[in-house]
């Protein structure tokens, strides 16, 4: 790729091309997501996202936003230290993903009900937490949707011992069509820049709660969602929709 392709204008191009193209192709995916938020809702469930690393920007999507649904939660590795009790130098670990036991630990931190719906979000899909995470929901009984790139996670090998990869376990995937690694424009001197899995993976995301919304407005339920805090009443009417879901969603500040 040319010098002169590596631009604030070839960005813009370039990812917007891959938004119209999954926004035109990935209708049937997202209309199964979204079937599987709304049956989460209609029966009391809660929606439990959860990703690492720069994946946790779309867990912020999904749970406790302006816009988004209440019966949600951001499960993190942070939660060892806010809820289990870890000291904070547990977090100093940068291989602390790879160990196994800490996505059990997470699931059991949360205490979900079975009727609750687990959306796990990694661009490779292979991580050892996010596939011990997937592992360890679809045993207990959970519905999984995956939100990954399956060009990057089908380019490299699979890291769980059990050989499986977060596209294997899914009920639903998203495929938010980030290329291998992630950066979208490559460097004339070797190596890309700029990721695209957040601008995709947000996308599909809000594409399938909005398309979730229409099917519970059609079957005349209204969809449990929340204000912005920053409008008046937003803050108390967010309070009173929470009530529904007392002691099973946390809400944290951050």
């Amino acid at each position: 790729m040319p010098a002169e392709s590596v631009s604030a204008k070839a960005f813009a191009r370039e990812s917007l091309a891959v938004l119209d193209r999954i926004t035109g192709s990935a209708g049937d995916d997202v209309a199964r997501a979204a079937g599987l938020i709304a049956d989460c809702v209609r029966s009391d469930g809660v929606i439990q996202a959860f990703g690492t690393g720069h994946s946790q920007a779309i867990v912020l999507e999904v749970a406790g936003r302006a816009g988004g649904l209440v019966p949600t939660n951001r499960l993190s590795i942070a939660d060892l230290v806010l809820y289990g009790g870890e000291a904070p130098s547990v977090l100093d670990d940068p291989l602390l993903e790879r160990e196994s036991g800490v996505a059990a630990r997470i699931y059991d931190l949360a205490g979900p009900s079975p009727q609750d719906l687990f959306v796990v979000i990694s661009n490779s899909g292979v991580n050892n937490v996010i596939v011990e995470m997937a592992l360890h929901a679809k045993e207990q009984g959970h519905r999984l949707l995956a939100v990954t790139s399956l060009s990057h996670t089908r380019a490299v090998p699979a890291a769980h011992p059990s050989g499986k990869k977060l596209a294997d376990l899914a009920d639903v995937v998203l495929d938010n069509a980030a290329p291998r690694g992630d950066a979208l424009l490559e460097l004339p001197g070797g190596g890309s820049v700029c990721a695209l899995s957040t601008l995709t993976g947000v996308m599909l995301v809000q594409m399938a709660v909005a398309e979730a919304a229409s099917l519970l407005l059609a079957s005349g339920e209204q969809p449990p969602v929340y204000v912005s805090a920053n409008v008046p009443g937003g803050f108390e009417s967010n309070l009173e929709l929470e009530k529904r879901y007392a002691g099973r969603i946390r809400r944290r500040a951050s």
